[in-house]
């Protein structure tokens, strides 16, 4: 999962006596930069920037993990030397070191702040960054942007041994997944999760009950997954945001997502306790 890890410690400002070698998350286009060493998939790790050439779009010092500085750059045109590339953190899972891939992750949503909040949403004046804390404020109108977040309800909905899995129309062919659905200007969690499940698949459902939270930086996500029983109605697709859905049995489970993904923590649960 893409976890910050528990011994990152954020900051806005590196110690100005600090020489430590440092970790170096260096984006393009979303893609992290990575490279091949002899423990295998390894992030840059250097002093002081530049590790490479081409043009600086953001730099922004992120605090310490394991009392080592980390950095986050997004980059056009980069110029790589020989074993460097780009790499999508999908790709990157079980791959890199698990606590610098949180890192990463929180890293690109910090990039993706920084990138869409340069000019104040108020009054249209260009933004500057605030030294005090992560925010960019207008010196015109005195707003503030802090980093987004957008808050999403995710649910597995259980009957007996059966568990509901639609296909969304954006999915790979083949694919299944639980539902899911961003949470609307005041509602609960609660009113979210039944909104979404009677809109996408026409069925009712109770017994509500927290599994666990996920941050998911494509670009701005908090993921809060829960489970719910089946109580009533009809199944059937909205045939615009889901294609298809039915009720499948741990032993003959379609297409499932990015073991990444909150949402196969869900299914794997399921099929653990009903298998």
């Amino acid at each position: 999962m893409l976890v910050l890890p528990d011994d990152f410690e954020p900051s806005l400002v590196r110690s100005p006596v600090a020489r430590e070698t440092a970790w170096w998350f260096v984006f393009e286009n979303g893609e992290l930069l990575v490279r091949s060493g002899e423990a295998g998939i390894e992030l840059p790790a250097a002093t002081d920037w530049p590790i490479i050439d081409g043009s600086v779009t953001c730099h922004l010092y992120l605090g310490t993990l394991r009392g080592r500085p980390c950095h986050a750059v997004a980059l056009i045109e980069a110029q790589l030397p020989p074993g460097m590339r780009f790499e999508g953190l999908r790709g990157l899972w079980s791959r890199l070191d698990e606590s610098l891939l949180g890192v990463a992750g929180h890293a690109l949503q910090l990039i993706e702040w920084d990138r869409t909040h340069q000019y104040c949403g108020r009054c249209g004046t260009p933004t500057q960054r605030r030294d005090d804390e992560r925010a960019r404020s207008c010196a015109s109108c005195g707003l503030i942007a802090y980093p987004r977040l957008s808050p999403v309800v995710m649910m597995r909905i259980d009957r007996n041994r059966e568990i509901l899995l639609a296909r969304a129309a954006r999915f790979p062919a083949g694919m299944y997944s639980v539902l899911a659905g961003f949470v609307e200007a005041g509602e609960t969690l609660e009113q979210a999760i039944h909104r979404e499940v009677a809109e996408e698949v026409g069925v009712r459902v109770k017994n509500l009950r927290y599994f666990a939270s996920q941050s998911w930086p494509f670009p701005h996500s908090l993921m809060m997954a829960f489970i719910a029983d089946y109580a009533g109605g009809e199944l059937r697709a909205d045939e615009q945001e889901i294609v298809d859905v039915g009720w499948f049995k741990p032993q003959n489970l379609p297409g499932l997502p990015h073991p990444m993904s909150m949402a196969r923590r869900l299914i794997e649960d399921f099929v653990e306790h009903a298998g």
